[in-house]
C-alpha cells in the first residue's frame, strides 16, 4: 500500500498596507469652522445704520446670473450720503463724489441694480436730491429700500 504524502505548506500572507484616508478628523474640523462661520457671519455685516420706513412692498426678484451686490445710496437722518462702494463706504460724501463714484461703477456695469435707502426721519426732498444724482449719474432704473411691515 502505497502513502501518498501531503505536504501541508504554511504560506504567509504579506500584509498589504492600506491606502484609505482617515476622514473623521477633517470631518469634525469641516464642522467647528462651520459653527464658527454661522455665528460670526451676522456680526461682520457693515453699513450705516439707516431707520428705513416700513412698508408691506414685494421684495424684488433676484435676476437670474445676477451675482453682485446692487449700488446702495444711503441718506441717514442728519442728510449725509453713504455709498457702498469706494475705498471707505462708512464715510460720508458729498453729492459730487457720489455722482463721481456712481457713474464709474455704472459705466463698468450698466445692468447693476441701483438702490436708494433712506431714514425715515429725512425729508422727501432729499431722497430726490439722491435719486437725480443717481441718474445723472448713468442709472436707468432706481429702486427704494423698506424694512418688511410689521
Amino acid at each position: 500500500m502505497a502513502r501518498a504524502v501531503i505536504s501541508v505548506r504554511r504560506t504567509r500572507r504579506a500584509r498589504r498596507q492600506v491606502a484609505e484616508i482617515n476622514v473623521v478628523p477633517y470631518i469634525d474640523v469641516m464642522l467647528v469652522l462651520l459653527v464658527i462661520f454661522m455665528i460670526t457671519a451676522p456680526l461682520l455685516q457693515t453699513g450705516v445704520e439707516i431707520d428705513l420706513p416700513d412698508a408691506a412692498a414685494t421684495p424684488i426678484a433676484n435676476v437670474e446670473g445676477e451675482s453682485q451686490e446692487p449700488l446702495i445710496l444711503s441718506v441717514d437722518a442728519q442728510g449725509q450720503w453713504f455709498l457702498n462702494v469706494g475705498e471707505e463706504p462708512e464715510s460720508p460724501l458729498t453729492r459730487e463724489e457720489v455722482q463721481r463714484l456712481a457713474s464709474a461703477v455704472l459705466r463698468l456695469n450698466p445692468s447693476r441694480r441701483v438702490l436708494v435707502a433712506g431714514d425715515q426721519a429725512i425729508e422727501y426732498g432729499q431722497i430726490m436730491q439722491a435719486m437725480v444724482t443717481l441718474q445723472l449719474s448713468g442709472a436707468p432704473e432706481i429702486g427704494l429700500m423698506s424694512d418688511p411691515a410689521r
